[in-house]
């Protein structure tokens, strides 16, 4: 790559955000570079063992799984500390949550965006999911049936909080 294909691509990524913020766009890149390289290496790998579909009660299960593992993940209390080196706390959010913000600059920070999202994180879990039933169907199902249940817990817990500030 030429110097002049580099520098337009830095003012192209410079003019994107608004001037007081910067938007890491190459760190972006790397990230759906990395991510779809993984995805079409897994499909190459595995296209013997692919089937038709996948079955409504493993997307069920693994939607579920996937909601709860990408929330632990984004948000959680207990995994700040995997967060912490590319995120800022920022306030308590929620029951056993937290908000906080990406820090850094280029990769750094887009990797800080994408573990503190859930949105975001969602679906390289699912991926990985997919994958799991592919290679490992019973500890897939087992794993995401362990954070099924999780979700389903934390679902009663806040309809039993809510039950108990309206006195009932």
């Amino acid at each position: 790559m030429d110097q002049s294909t580099v520098t337009g691509a830095k003012q192209q990524f410079q003019a994107y955000a608004p001037p007081d913020e910067h938007k890491p766009l190459a760190g972006y890149a790397l990230l759906m570079v990395a991510f779809n390289a993984l995805c079409a290496g897994g499909l190459v790998a595995s296209r013997s063992r692919l089937t038709e579909r996948v079955e409504t009660r493993d997307l069920t299960l693994l939607t579920i799984a996937t909601h709860k593992l990408s929330r632990l993940i984004a948000k959680d209390k207990v995994t700040s500390a995997v967060r912490a080196p590319f995120t800022r706390f920022e306030d308590d959010a929620g029951p056993s949550e937290v908000s906080e913000a990406p820090r850094g600059t280029g990769v750094r920070k887009a990797v800080g965006e994408l573990i503190s999202c859930p949105f975001c994180v969602a679906q390289w879990i699912a991926a990985a999911a997919l994958f799991g039933l592919i290679y490992a169907p019973r500890t897939t199902r087992f794993v995401a049936a362990m954070f099924t249940i999780v979700a389903g817990s934390d679902f009663l817990q806040l309809a039993y909080k809510a039950a108990q500030d309206k006195g009932l």
